[in-house]
């Protein structure tokens, strides 16, 4: 628990850096330029879209006639667009994650390593190219249960347990492979993951569960859709500090943990290679022999 309180803090200082604040620009950037690019061509057509599938549903249909008889006669402007930005928000979270996993975590990783390990040895157990795949390959089966969990999200408790269960057990693995692939060998990664198992994935269900705060944005009704081409950038920084500062706590717990791995494998191989002491020649024998022999070499002459 020390470790994860150490970590936590370290990281949430690292935060305040201004090479930290100054990375979460450009994500921000990209981000935002590509949802503002999107919602002004697809919106109106995507609402449409999803408004004609509402419709084509009998009982949901009637739902909604019975809910505009009590007095709720916006609902059916409001509800298409309220389920398309819902829909949208674990994209945004998927592709946010991803955008920070690729342009923040190896600077965030480097400026640890400089401030806090500036002696550990770099053993390059992964490239690029491996932490790429496996993000994209983490990042699907992520998508893979969102969709499989969606029926259970209409149970009230689950929607507020299950997607950010499914966003941390996500930030855990890109996460912590990207804070060791620079430093740790593949041997050295798998034991760690092997013994900090549940420390790495207690951070990441903790960084799910903030990374789920920005969606409270939109439960505040029709105003919030009024307004979001500001509201979603707005989220988007969020997202992208949140999980800036989940690969930050991510670094600073693997990087301690590979440190005192390597001292105890160093320990342990010094044991291994340290010669048997020698014994021990008595000080009495030797006056004893070198008298004898000059004895024998007086009878001889």
């Amino acid at each position: 628990m020390s470790k994860l309180l150490n970590s936590f803090w370290r990281a949430a200082m690292y935060c305040l850096h201004p090479r930290v604040i100054a990375l979460s620009v450009l994500p921000l950037l990209i981000m935002a330029v590509v949802s503002l690019g999107l919602g002004y061509f697809y919106w109106e057509a995507a609402v449409a879209a999803v408004r004609s599938n509402l419709e084509s549903f009998a009982l949901l249909d009637t739902m909604v006639r019975w809910l505009e008889g009590l007095g709720l006669s916006s609902l059916r402007l409001v509800l298409a667009p309220v389920l398309l930005l819902f829909l949208a928000i674990p994209v945004i979270v998927i592709v946010s994650l991803l955008f920070v996993a690729l342009f923040m975590t190896p600077a965030m990783v480097a400026l640890v390593a400089e401030r806090r390990f500036p002696l550990m040895e770099r053993k390059k157990g992964g490239s690029m190219l491996a932490s790429l795949a496996w993000s994209l390959g983490s990042t699907v089966l992520a998508a893979i249960a969102l969709v499989l969990s969606i029926p259970l999200w209409l149970v009230p408790p689950l929607i507020l347990i299950l997607p950010p269960l499914i966003w941390g057990w996500l930030t855990y693995r890109v996460m912590s492979y990207d804070a060791l692939v620079d430093h740790a060998s593949s041997e050295e990664r798998r034991q760690i993951f092997k013994e900090h198992r549940s420390s790495l994935l207690g951070i990441g269900i903790i960084s799910g569960y903030l990374g789920a705060a920005p969606s409270v944005i939109w439960a505040s009704g029709a105003m919030f859709v009024a307004l979001a081409p500001i509201l979603i950038p707005v989220a988007i920084w969020i997202y992208t500090l949140i999980f800036a500062f989940s690969s930050l706590w991510f670094t600073h717990y693997t990087l301690e943990a590979l440190e005192q791995l390597r001292k105890k494998n160093s320990a342990a191989d010094q044991q291994l290679r340290a010669p048997e002491a020698p014994e021990l020649i008595s000080t009495r024998t030797v006056p004893e022999d070198f008298n004898k022999e000059i004895k024998e070499i007086k009878e001889l002459m």
